[in-house]
């Protein structure tokens, strides 16, 4: 006789047949939609449509739906600005159940603002989007999460014959469009939480991910981008290097080895969007935050950064090095520098143009200028900002002059000129002392009486004499821009559509109350970022799922073996090779007892199945 274990569950109500979708939530937000509906238990696939309104509805990607703990989502991204509907339609038994589908109602999307040097002589669209929103033709994209990130392919073409090879993981395909051969667009889209130990190799030993041309300014159309609200990359940053046309939007960057991002040596174009910034890896004096967060150097030029959420950041972003050859042309534009520390930006050499950002709650300095670098800073919020402008060895850097031996703030090197226009001063924000005919040479900026005004060439820094380059008053390079009234920043930033991932991202956390003077790390911070997890479960289309059992220490592998099976019904164990079978969602929603059992058959749903060796294996019916 044989010996049956018991095998508990938590049974769910039986639901109607047919039942429509209940949707949770749904809305537009720059050239993306989502949706969510609830997670009832009736069925465990669907499909999700999207469409312009009054138009025709096109299926989503299998990837773009995911499932959380209590409901599902998917996002539909690429789209121009305009009107769109999403529809949720279940499957049953391989077939869609068109009854039970439901609409969202009419969702606006709106369009990324393009604005800067990044796109100002640049017509294609920086990175695989055109500038209406929309994919490049024939762009590829790959959806990369822990569990494909090393074991993705891709066939790149590699010589100029058409010779074509396949290569296997994230960097190696990225590093294959170094040879120059493969002119198709890439989109990376991330998926949850990618840590260091998920990438199959780092071609930067320093920083981590790699995107490199062949030769400088080399035509890359590469984008990377987080899919939803809660893309995240940890324990590593990312490098570009010899690239042009590069876009990154809609991540975040936690732990980086070094910087966040880092521009180095001769790119071009290259577009930083609504990322959110944390605390790199600890290092020593004023590292403890880490290094950088963004940082452009080495003859980067025709950058934008804008929408950036840099959370305490400790030195937030540098502009250039000392071998730039100039003038480079950088802009900044609606970021969230928030409580964070110093370098918004740090600037030598370059040509840069500050405008719409809200500083809010910085401890040292803001924009600072250096080696004969020209900065136009204007329509900016400065909110409890200590020293919002600072140029090298002279004014409030060194006390009026009274310090000049031990700068306290940059390091003896020459001055730049900062032109300053229409910003706002609030709270305890400390106001820059401008150039005057009763100051001449320590002067922290010239405040321009209107946007287009020439800054004189009399005007030079006290260390190096360099002038201004009226940069921003030439039509035919700089890009033409209406900003907006500087008194509305704070609220256009922290705005569902302003700085950092869609909608202000999976993840709670003020530092609103927190002494503006104070620049040590914050605890509650630094153990949020240690500790984050992402409530990803699962991916449709992937045979990934994030639901280890926990009593189990072994390898993860594919079991093969096995003779599960599936009659439309039910799902069979005949030979008892599987002792443990987790219900995940279904017409049964619950766990087994957590001891070894041999059942004969389950319901029809989502099962986890594990293995008498420790394999585990997914099965959604």
């Amino acid at each position: 006789m044989k010996k049956f274990l018991v095998f508990s569950f938590v049974f769910c109500s039986i639901l109607s047949v047919n039942a429509a979708v209940q949707i949770k939530s749904a809305d537009g937000w720059l050239e993306s939609a989502f949706v969510e509906w609830t997670n009832s238990g009736e069925y465990s696939d669907y499909n999700v449509y999207v469409r312009p309104e009054g138009g025709s509805y096109t299926m989503l990607d299998r990837e773009l739906l995911r499932s959380y703990s209590n409901y599902f989502r998917a996002d539909a991204l690429g789209l121009p600005a305009g009107n769109y509907q999403l529809k949720v339609v279940p499957v049953a038994n391989d077939a869609e159940v068109e009854s039970a589908a439901s609409e969202t109602a009419i969702l606006a999307v709106r369009a990324h603002d393009r604005r800067g040097f990044a796109h100002s002589n640049w017509t294609k669209g920086v990175g695989a989007y055109k500038d209406n929103g929309e994919l490049k033709d024939g762009t590829r994209v790959l959806y990369i999460y822990k569990g494909n990130a090393k074991t993705i392919t891709m066939d790149v073409t590699v010589d100029s014959k058409g010779k074509v090879q396949t290569f296997t993981g994230i960097q190696a395909i990225i590093t294959a469009y170094q040879k120059g051969c493969e002119k198709t667009p890439l989109c990376v889209r991330i998926l949850g939480t990618l840590e260091a130990s998920d990438i199959d190799r780092f071609d930067s030993s320093s920083e981590g991910l790699q995107i490199k041309g062949r030769n400088a300014d080399s035509e890359l159309n590469i984008t990377i981008e987080g899919v939803g609200n809660d893309a995240v990359i940890r324990g590593f940053g990312i490098l570009v290097r010899n690239g042009k046309s590069v876009e990154f939007r809609n991540f975040a960057i936690m732990s980086a080895m070094d910087d966040c991002i880092s521009l180095d040596t001769d790119n071009s174009n290259i577009w930083i969007h609504h990322l959110d910034g944390f605390y790199g890896k600890k290092g020593s004096g004023d590292k403890a935050k880490g290094d950088g967060t963004i940082d452009v150097k080495s003859d980067s030029k025709y950058v934008t950064i804008d929408n950036c959420h840099f959370h305490d950041t400790g030195k937030s972003s540098m502009c250039g090095m000392k071998s730039e050859s100039g003038p480079n042309y950088i802009t900044y534009h609606h970021n969230w520098f928030d409580h964070s520390d110093s370098r918004h930006p740090r600037v030598r050499t370059m040509s840069v143009h500050v405008y719409n950002n809200y500083f809010d709650g910085v401890a040292k300095y803001c924009v600072g200028s250096t080696t004969g670098s020209s900065v136009f800073v204007e329509n900016n919020y400065f909110n409890n900002a200590h020293n919002p402008m600072l140029i090298s060895m002279q004014g409030t850097d060194t006390k009026n002059g009274a310090d000049e031996t031990d700068s306290p703030t940059f390091s003896k090197e020459n001055g730049g000129i900062i032109k300053a226009f229409n910003n706002v001063f609030a709270g305890s924000s400390t106001k820059p002392q401008y150039y005057s005919e009763s100051n001449k040479v320590h002067f922290d900026a010239y405040l321009a009486q209107t946007r287009s005004e020439q800054v004189p060439s009399s005007v030079t820094a006290k260390l190096g004499g360099s002038s201004y380059n009226n940069f921003d008053s030439k039509s035919a390079t700089m890009p033409s821009i209406t900003p907006d009234d500087p008194n509305n920043i704070p609220t256009i930033v922290t705005s569902a559509y302003g700085a950092g991932r869609m909608f202000h991202s999976d993840i709670e956390f003020s530092l609103a109350n927190f002494d503006p003077a104070n620049y040590e790390i914050s605890t509650e911070l630094s153990n949020l970022i240690v500790n984050y997890k992402s409530e990803l479960q699962g991916i449709f289309g992937t045979d990934w799922n994030n639901l280890p059992d926990p009593t189990q220490e072994t390898s993860v592998v594919t079991v093969k073996d096995n003779t599960l099976s599936f009659d439309g019904s039910n799902l069979y164990n005949p030979e008892r090779k599987v002792i443990r079978i987790y219900a995940v969602t279904g017409a049964c929603a619950g766990t087994t007892s957590r001891e070894t059992i041999a059942v004969d058959h389950l319901p029809v749903g989502m099962y986890l199945a594990v293995s008498k060796d420790g394999a585990f294996r997914f099965e959604r019916f």
